[in-house]
């Protein structure tokens, strides 16, 4: 079994399925979506068009939470599985799509990964404006991250890594902000929580997607269109 990570998909998997033919994936590997996989967005009928083109791919993809997406248990038939010695949710017809539960510690080949999704959507408001999909959700509530800290409380801040879709505030990658973004008004509030988890917890690397780049800064891994495999220097 073979473990791989990637950026967002933004409901474009042509490129998955090109990596699964250039690696002769199966369905005991598992590829990681680090956020904005666009599997959740319409509903049942538009949505399941996506999941049959996926359920036929060799290979089993696990989906952090984005910004551009909604919570499953708040869409279609999910249910919460056990997998990999944490709770995600899955849909019946589709086992070999699994989508993340935030605050859950995933055993991945005795390795710990924590997963913390969510992001502030800075295009909120052009969203709302010309009637495009856009998810109250999107960030994590303080239920979650309450959950996610008693989470690490229980396995003494320590794992081996990190799966979230935004990073700590230190580590964002300001040189590729979008000109013309006042800043001041996108809401830090995830950022500015991961970076305090940072700076108490003890891990060997951190992965992530949101800011369509890559980048890699004292174990802080930003991704996009790239591959890598889980724990790969």
């Amino acid at each position: 079994m073979a473990i791989y990570l990637t950026g967002d998909t933004h409901r474009d998997f042509g490129r998955i399925a090109q990596f699964c033919e250039e690696y002769e994936t199966t369905k005991d590997d598992i590829l990681i979506i680090l956020g904005d996989a666009g599997i959740n967005i319409y509903g049942f009928v538009k949505d399941r068009v996506i999941k049959n083109y996926l359920a036929e791919k060799p290979i089993t993809i696990f989906c952090i939470h984005g910004n551009h997406e909604e919570r499953p248990y708040l869409m279609g038939d999910y249910e919460e599985v056990e997998w990999h010695g944490g709770i995600a949710y899955m849909e019946a017809d589709y086992p070999n799509l699994i989508f993340a539960k935030d605050g859950e510690i995933y055993d991945f080949n005795g390795k710990k990964a924590i997963a913390i999704g969510g992001a502030y959507s800075i295009d909120k408001y052009y969203r709302l404006a010309h009637n495009l999909p856009w998810f109250e959700s999107e960030q994590a509530d303080e239920a979650t991250m309450a959950y996610v800290e008693a989470q690490l409380d229980k396995c003494d801040w320590k794992v081996d890594y990190v799966l979230s879709h935004t990073v700590p505030i230190e580590y964002e990658p300001t040189w590729a902000f979008i000109p013309g973004i006042d800043q001041s008004r996108v809401d830090k509030t995830m950022e500015k929580w991961l970076q305090r988890i940072a700076e108490n917890l003890e891990f060997e690397r951190w992965y992530a997607g949101h800011y369509h780049v890559e980048s890699d800064e004292d174990g802080v891994r930003i991704m996009f269109e790239d591959y890598e495999e889980l724990g790969e220097d």
